[in-house]
């Protein structure tokens, strides 16, 4: 099921004014994304800024739980991140999601990024699926 990195930073927001997100399905549990760590990504001692990599795990985690469930949409309940190591300009960030558990209103993962082969941050979080009726969209939805 592996398939080529995608950009899915194509609608104007924070992620996609921050560099975008490249994303990509490796099995029905498992997901791959990336990103390129740019200078406005640093913090004042010169390495990548805890919230820029918050950020980018509640995007890259959250677009898994969206695709583990059939594409539903899926709002951040809860993460907890733990920054191990770092990263600075011109690093590439690897992060790596697993699906461990899916209910019928809840998705519970793992996370880890990496930068030069070394673990940077982990995460574990729980996303709602949401329950939308086409109605729910507005017009053309």
């Amino acid at each position: 099921m592996t398939e080529k990195f995608e950009q899915i930073s194509l609608k104007k927001g924070f992620m996609k004014h921050n560099g975008g997100i490249l994303f990509r399905n490796i099995s029905e549990t498992k997901f791959e994304f990336k990103s390129t760590i740019n200078d406005n990504h640093l913090n004042a001692a010169g390495i990548t800024h805890g919230g820029y990599l918050c950020a980018l795990v509640d995007a890259g985690a959250g677009t898994a739980a969206h695709r583990s469930v059939d594409n539903a949409p899926c709002v951040t309940i809860s993460l907890d991140l733990k920054f191990i190591g770092s990263s600075k300009a011109g690093d590439e960030v690897i992060g790596n999601v697993k699906i461990l558990k899916k209910t019928k209103t809840l998705v519970f993962l793992f996370c880890e990024l990496k930068s030069n082969n070394k673990i940077i941050t982990s995460a574990s979080g729980v996303w709602k699926i949401l329950k939308i009726k086409p109605s729910d969209l507005g017009p053309g939805g």
